[in-house]
Parts: structure tokens; sequence; C-alpha cells
């Protein structure tokens, strides 16, 4: 008679199935995902999955699905806060529905995007999510469509691929509408890059609720995203005397716009009131904590996952747009206009 080790053997599929007196093939179904499992069916499964803390072999059921269940993210503007906090939650959104990420950043001084993409697929991944703000990353993206899955994040993206994004022009209206409320008549804005579709649609926004408002359209002051240049460009809101508000197109630069203000003797909300975009985690924080627009990037991470997950199990399918809501923040960087 053989020896037992004494070693605690590991729970398999066919001991699964066993006890949740179901057939093996029927947990298999379950654990990866089979929609033609019967709720009941599935809640009894899970419940002995979880009770004996089973974990399949990702090896094994790659092997039965063909799938490497591993995404694929490519990263244009990784330094950025936005492309940043959108990649963790993707992070966090896969590694819930126990995927894997292989993420790779692309930019205009290194990676080419289509060279991003070809290292990804060839390294094996089941689909990508393409991050990427700027017109000219969607162009050399999808160029060729193929038959990978891809969700890209930008509304801008063609209408044969699925996109998950914030509405940007919606949370811009929600800044513009707020600062009108309080009585403001000459607002300006700091835009971002031209070539981001984020910022063209802040900046398009902005001049909208304007017009609508019968209210003046000053030129646009076109920022790089960063503090540094909301700095500098202060010195041309200080010295536009009607101006009692600006709308800037992310937190950073309003950070610096506020710092820029302040040197040039004038005071944020008393004098000029100021809006961001983002809410950041240290927006809070500024002096004065910043009004902001925020985004939900665990929002956004979850449904490009989710929307990845969707194509990835049935090929084929319609391509969909999903858009999620943005909130207005209200902190003490606004007040209304002095008489």
């Amino acid at each position: 008679m053989a020896e037992s080790s004494g070693a605690p053997q590991a729970t398999g599929l066919r001991e699964i199935a066993r006890l949740a007196g179901v057939s093996h093939q029927t947990v298999s179904r379950v654990l990866n995902g089979h929609p033609n499992i019967r709720p009941a069916t599935r809640e009894k499964v899970m419940a002995v999955v979880n009770e004996q803390n089973y974990r399949p072999s990702r090896v094994a059921r790659a092997l039965a699905t063909r799938r490497h269940e591993r995404i694929g993210v490519v990263v244009d503007g990784a330094s950025q806060s936005g492309p940043s906090s959108t990649l963790r939650a993707i992070e966090a959104a896969a590694y819930a529905r126990d995927y894997t990420i292989s993420t790779l950043t692309a930019s205009r001084e290194g990676t080419p995007m289509r060279d991003a993409v070809s290292h990804l697929v060839d390294h094996g991944i089941d689909g990508l999510i393409a991050i990427a703000p700027r017109t000219e990353t969607i162009r050399e993206l999808l160029g060729d469509p193929g038959e990978l899955p891809v969700v890209v994040i930008n509304a801008d993206a063609p209408q044969d691929r699925s996109t998950v994004s914030v509405d940007q022009a919606a949370g811009s209206r929600l800044a513009m509408d707020h600062l009108i409320s309080l009585g403001h008549r000459v607002i300006m804005h700091i835009a971002g890059p031209r070539d981001w579709a984020e910022a063209r649609a802040r900046e398009g926004a902005w001049r909208e609720r304007l017009v609508v408002a019968g209210l003046p359209v000053r030129p646009a002051l076109v920022g790089d995203w960063t503090a540094d240049r909301g700095y500098v460009l202060a010195a041309q809101v200080a010295q536009t005397p009607d101006c009692t508000a600006v709308f800037a197109a992310n937190d950073q630069m309003a950070l610096g716009l506020v710092h820029g203000l302040h040197d040039a003797g004038l005071r944020v909300p008393e004098d000029i009131s100021v809006v961001g975009f983002d809410d950041l985690a240290e927006s809070a924080h500024y002096l004065p904590p910043l009004t902001t627009v925020r985004q939900d990037f665990e929002a956004l991470g979850t449904a490009s996952v989710i929307a990845l997950l969707e194509q990835i199990g049935q090929p084929g399918g319609t391509t969909q747009a999903r858009r999620i809501p943005a909130e207005l923040v209200l902190r003490a960087s606004t007040a209304p206009p002095r008489d």
C-alpha cells in the first residue's frame, strides 16, 4: 500500500463537481462564463469554489478555451494624470476578473503605436484596450482593423470600434453653467493641447455655453497640461481687466494659474474664480481648494474591461459607445464676481 505524504491535496475540478453535485463539464462551463448555465447551478458551483478557495490552473484554462486570459493595454500620454489614472483602474478591473494585463507605452519620441500593439499581440493577448487621447494616435492605431477585439478610450474613434469615455462636453458644461450662474460674464479658458480630443471637447463646450448665454468669447489660451504653463498664462489672464473667471482644462494648469494670479496680486476667488477638470487627489488641498469636474476613472477602467471581455466572449458582435458621466465638485475657488 502506498504511503501518504501527509501533504494536503489541492482541490481539483472533479472534486468541485462532486461537492456541488454536478458534472465536471458543468463546473468548467461555470468557471469559463458560459451563458447557458442556470443561475441556481452557477450559484451552487461558485459557493463550493469559494468554500474550497479553488483557483483553476490558468494554463489549463488557456488550453481549454484557446485564450491567454491576458489583456493588452497600450497607453499614449502615460505621463499625464488622466491616462495614468485610467491605466491603474484597468489593472484593478482586470485583476478582479482574473485577467492579467500587459502594458506598453507609445509616444511620438519612443515606441510607435503600431509597434507597441504588434509587440503585445506577438506575446499573446486576447484583446486590446487603447488609451489613445491624441487624434494622431487613433489614426495610427486603427488604420488596419484586423480581428483582434479592441476597445478605445476616446469618443473620437471610428464607429467600427467600441469606445469608452468620460463625457467631456457634459462635464465642461457643468463647469460653465456653474460660473455663469454665479454671475460671471467674461470667462476665459486655458485649453489643453489641440491634438487631444478631450481638450477639444472641453474647449468646444466652453465656447458653446458662452454663445448660448450671449456672453463674449475671448480667444482660448492654449496650454500643455502642466502647472508651469498655467503659471505662465496667468499673466495674460491678469492683464484682461474684465475677466472674472477662468475655466482651466485640467487641475494641474489650474494650480499653476492660481499661483501665477497670486504673484500678480490677484486673489482666488475674490478677484478671479477658477475651475479645473479631473479632480486630482490633491485638488482638495490646493489653496484655495479647487472647484473642478470629476472624472470617474474607476468607472472608466471597469467599463473598458467589461466592454473588451464582451467582445472576447462574443466575437463579431456590434460595437458600442459608452459614456461615463462627469460630476462637478464645488470647493472654495469659485464665488460670485465682485460688484
